[in-house]
């Protein structure tokens, strides 16, 4: 554990190094977003293959190869973005998937966003909708808290109940209101990938009161929570597929949609920002 904890303090370090910003509000977004980044000021972009005892992202796809920490202030606050995340289906063992959360919390972050972009599993969204995650079912078969449990970050049983903070919740639903934008609320199934759900594991997940599913997002929350973080959640979502009138699903359109989407997210997001 000795060690773990060491390199954590030891990328730590380096990332405060790059810059005087001390952020208290973590960003990580999802698939088919990054136009946020170009909303900072003061930006200082940290490549994830520069950053010491970081995971690289794997695979060939060159888009995937291209993770970094962004630093700068949103909404007049400073801010830390990740503009990639790490997933299990991608081969990251648990270890992996918290180091990178572990070490948003020893930089001093103390309120996490986390994006994502999602499959629709109740029959009222439409793609192109966010939804607002109040809830979880971890579906992976995994938890990032396998292993011995490091004691300087959290218990070792962490409590799960407001595991998506009730308070930034309420906030959300207020500027949003204020805004006028649509923004459902909802419970996020997290499933391991990397392939898509079938008709019948589809229809499993509705009835278990889901109304979205994606690859990520739970792993990221729960080392959070761990390490007492406020975590507040969205989705874009990116399809809707009912069980008994199933389409076939296409990545490049889902990804598409998560890019005409997430200009209305972004907006709300600073928002947010500027009254935490």
């Amino acid at each position: 554990m000795g060690n773990r904890e060491e390199q954590i303090e030891h990328t730590s370090t380096y990332i405060r190094k790059q810059t005087a910003l001390t952020p208290k509000i973590g960003i990580i977004l999802g698939t088919g977003m990054g136009q946020l980044i170009n909303h900072l000021s003061d930006p200082v972009t940290i490549p994830y293959s520069h950053i010491p005892g970081f995971p690289q992202v794997m695979g060939k796809n060159k888009e995937a190869q291209e993770g970094e920490m962004v630093i700068g202030k949103l909404a007049q606050k400073p801010v830390l973005i990740m503009s990639k995340r790490f997933h299990y289906y991608e081969g990251y063992t648990s270890q992996q998937i918290s180091f990178p959360i572990r070490t948003l919390k020893c930089l001093g972050i103390q309120t996490m966003i986390i994006c994502n972009c999602a499959g629709g599993l109740n029959p009222l969204f439409k793609p192109g909708e966010l939804m607002i995650i109040i809830d979880h079912i971890n579906f992976m078969g995994t938890s990032p808290l396998m292993g011995p449990n490091l004691d300087t970050f959290g218990q070792r049983f962490p409590d799960m109940k407001d595991a998506y903070n009730p308070h930034l919740i309420t906030l959300a639903e207020q500027i949003a209101l204020e805004e006028k934008m649509p923004l459902h609320k909802g419970v996020y199934a997290a499933v391991l990938g990397p392939n898509l759900e079938t008709p019948a594991e589809t229809r499993f997940l509705r009835s278990t009161g889901a109304d979205a599913v994606g690859m990520s997002t739970v792993p990221e929350v729960i080392v959070g929570v761990h390490a007492n973080m406020r975590i507040l959640g969205f989705s874009i979502i990116g399809n809707v597929n009912l069980p008994d009138a199933f389409t076939p699903i296409n990545q490049e359109e889902v990804v598409s949609v998560a890019n005409k989407a997430e200009s209305s997210l972004i907006h709300l997001i600073q928002k947010i920002v500027a009254k935490i």
